[in-house]
């Protein structure tokens, strides 16, 4: 692996590694803190910490990492005899799968769902509730997904120097 191929693969890696520790926050004490939160506030500050996530620089890292994650899946194709190329497809696609898929198809759904959830309603805290427990779990396939490609990527990375 030389070049562009290991620029790619490098920044492929340190961007599935960011999004691990974004994610492992939110498993670790983010969303636990929003549990001891009285439901109106807990889902008044999630609602705040959804709107603020969208910026350029989670944007780029979440999505650039997908692209480059896209472009290493293609790559390790185009370079199949390689001790690496095994690698650079099971990194990719476990990012791919494991992240984008849960956040474009579980996690952006329930939190439109949530913005449009009124806090003081008489069933705010049961959704509150729901909420809290399956996007907590799917994060936790989120981050762990996000870890595993940023080390399969390393892997790769090594391999192809030996």
């Amino acid at each position: 692996m030389d070049g562009f191929l290991f620029a790619l693969t490098l920044s492929a890696a340190l961007g599935c590694g960011v999004i691990a520790g974004v994610f492992f926050a939110f498993s670790a004490f983010v969303m636990r803190a929003l549990a001891r939160l009285p439901a109106r506030q807990g889902i008044a500050a999630m609602r705040a910490i959804n709107v603020a996530a969208i910026t350029p620089a989670f944007m780029v890292a979440l999505f650039g990492t997908a692209m480059s994650c896209g472009a290493l899946i293609v790559s390790s194709f185009l370079v199949w005899g390689e001790t690496f190329a095994g690698y650079l497809l099971a990194g990719g696609a476990l990012y791919l799968l494991g992240v984008i898929g849960p956040t474009g198809v579980y996690h952006v759904p329930r939190n439109e769902a949530l913005a449009e959830i009124e806090p003081s309603s008489v069933g705010a805290e049961d959704h509150w509730s729901r909420y809290l427990r399956g996007w907590t779990t799917w994060n936790h396939l989120r981050f762990a997904a996000a870890l595993g490609a940023s080390a399969t990527l390393i892997i790769a990375l090594r391999v192809s120097h030996v």
